[in-house]
């Protein structure tokens, strides 16, 4: 019986690990999108920023926050739990532009937008995971369903958080490796869950609205005034586009969970 109960406990392990994985890989392969020459990058690195805004803006007003509402089940907690997210990342961006006027060498400083979009990205796979470990303890069945909605859900995005840290100053080689570092929190997120069990998740599902407000602001403050700061008319259109079409792949996976 013991036994049985530990094969149970190394196969929910082993499962939650693939997945995670799996789901960490979608980082490097956001990346494949913008292997081409450095001349035709600089041109589409705003169409990047335009479609990161899109996936932003979507995927919290129509997956964090309808999530965040169905699970915790309070608006008033759910609409704290955003605007905190908004105080949290503003004081975050306060603390890293400090930090980049005392550090400063140059113009080759990293924008602070693209720090944010790492910090909002490791937190939103970290609650990944903890979905992703969730889903598993109740059956494999349930785990694999889950993961691939997060996979169809993370490739888009990766592909514009990509784009927000090469615009944001990083190398192709530096902005893949942090990505992927980014992502790796999601396997920390199925080991939080999986040591402490499901007692954990049921805290964690009230970081969903703080992950909300911190999408909110990154793309708000930071995002679409870089969009802004581009004035040819042609490009202003692209811009909307690609907006749009993030906010409507958020909108379809949305509609297919």
């Amino acid at each position: 019986m013991v036994g049985t109960v530990q094969m149970i406990q190394w196969a929910i392990w082993g499962h939650s690990g693939l997945a995670g994985l799996a789901v960490c890989g979608i980082s490097l392969i956001g990346g494949l999108a913008y292997l081409m020459p450095s001349s035709v990058l600089r041109r589409l690195l705003p169409l990047g920023i335009s479609l990161s805004t899109g996936v932003l803006v979507g995927d919290a007003f129509l997956h964090l926050i309808p999530e965040s509402l169905e699970r915790i089940g309070s608006t008033q907690l759910v609409m704290l739990g955003i605007v905190s997210g908004i105080v949290l990342f503003f004081n975050l961006e306060k603390l890293i532009r400090w930090r980049n006027h005392r550090h400063r060498s140059g113009s080759s400083a990293v924008k602070p937008l693209a720090t944010m979009n790492l910090v909002g990205d490791a937190l939103h796979n970290f609650i990944d995971g903890t979905l992703i470990a969730g889903s598993f303890l109740v059956s494999p069945t349930a785990g694999w369903a889950t993961t691939a909605g997060l996979l169809l859900h993370e490739l888009p995005q990766e592909v514009g958080d990509v784009g927000t840290l090469l615009y944001g100053g990083f190398t192709l080689r530096r902005a893949l490796f942090y990505n992927l570092v980014s992502a790796l929190t999601c396997l920390l997120g199925i080991g939080a869950v999986l040591v402490t069990g499901l007692w954990l998740d049921e805290y964690l599902i009230y970081s969903l609205p703080i992950a909300a407000g911190g999408f909110i602001y990154i793309a708000a403050s930071d995002l679409i005034p870089e969009l802004h700061r581009l004035q040819q008319s042609a490009q202003s259109w692209w811009q909307s586009a690609f907006m749009l079409l993030g906010i409507g792949l958020m909108l379809w996976l949305a509609m297919m969970e």
